[in-house]
């Protein structure tokens, strides 16, 4: 059975993470996934991959984990989760404490959607360079792991270099918190394969995505069944929707609009039903 969850930037024009959180536990639904842009440079040098202006909440939307934590305080079900993280902007040893308390403080329902994120500018305020930010991404995410399974954890690469440290809490899911990569490129699955526990492409995993994650999987030795696939942007029409998961998705993320409470919600409710038409078509088959 698939899950279904829900995607917003969260900010001080929306609706509240708290409000959400409870409507989104309320309706059935799965899952909460919250962005994250630290800041947005005024220069605007590097183009929005979307194609159009960039829009303004891309620069308002609250610290993820600060936001992620009030909705794990006033939920008890669902799952919590960054779609994405912007790793290459984060210390390692940071993150890993980050997400291991939050993963203590939602008893064990946080999901680490990671990245390494498109605004070149915005990298290089925090000292970090574009052209290496998959090779950084990758050996925080190796450091990240050891700080999470190792009582005594050190780590020694290019990019990430640290003598053994001691760090608690440790993550209440065995192994750390499941990370989803958040990219869709030829290198992506290797990627996956390695250091991550799920893919989650946007908009779809294009032609001969699941073979690919296969291969990468069997080289590592790993299995791609028990890897989640997540689908970001998914549309609200019930047949869709189920053609993504004959494709393989395990998880629906729908967008949410950023509007008014009252829209967001009526919103939330219309993705609701074609949850609950898919799930009792999936019950039915």
């Amino acid at each position: 059975m698939a899950n279904f969850g829900v995607q917003i930037f969260p900010t001080d024009q929306t609706i509240g993470p708290v409000e959400l959180a409870k409507a989104v536990e309320e309706r059935g639904l799965d899952s909460l996934f919250f962005p994250e842009h630290t800041h947005i440079p005024t220069s605007r040098k590097t183009p929005f991959p979307g194609g159009t202006d960039l829009p303004n909440w891309y620069w308002r939307s609250h610290d993820p984990f600060v936001a992620l934590s009030a909705a794990a305080a006033v939920t008890s079900r669902i799952k919590i989760g960054t779609g994405i993280c912007l790793v290459i902007e984060r210390d390692p040893i940071v993150l890993a404490k980050e997400c291991a308390s939050l993963d203590v403080l939602s008893e064990g329902r946080f999901i680490l959607g990671i990245g390494a994120g498109w605004n070149v500018e915005e990298m290089e305020n925090h000292g970090a360079s574009y052209k290496n930010r998959w090779k950084i991404v990758r050996e925080k995410m190796l450091a990240v792991r050891e700080i999470w399974t190792k009582d005594e954890a050190e780590f020694h690469g290019e990019f990430v270099d640290f003598d053994p440290l001691w760090c608690w809490p440790k993550p209440k899911q065995a192994g750390g918190p499941p990370v989803w990569l958040g990219a869709n490129t030829k290198w992506t699955f290797d990627r996956v394969a390695e250091y991550c526990d799920g893919w989650m492409p946007i908009g779809g995993m294009g032609s001969g995505g699941m073979d690919n994650l296969r291969a990468a999987c069997e080289k590592r030795g790993r299995d791609a069944s028990e890897m989640a696939i997540a689908l970001f942007g998914a549309p609200t029409d019930v047949e869709q929707v189920q053609g993504r998961i004959d494709q393989g998705f395990t998880d629906i993320i729908f967008g949410l609009p950023q509007s008014e409470p009252d829209k967001v919600l009526t919103h939330l409710d219309r993705v609701a039903a074609v949850a609950d038409k898919v799930r009792a078509a999936q019950r039915s088959a």
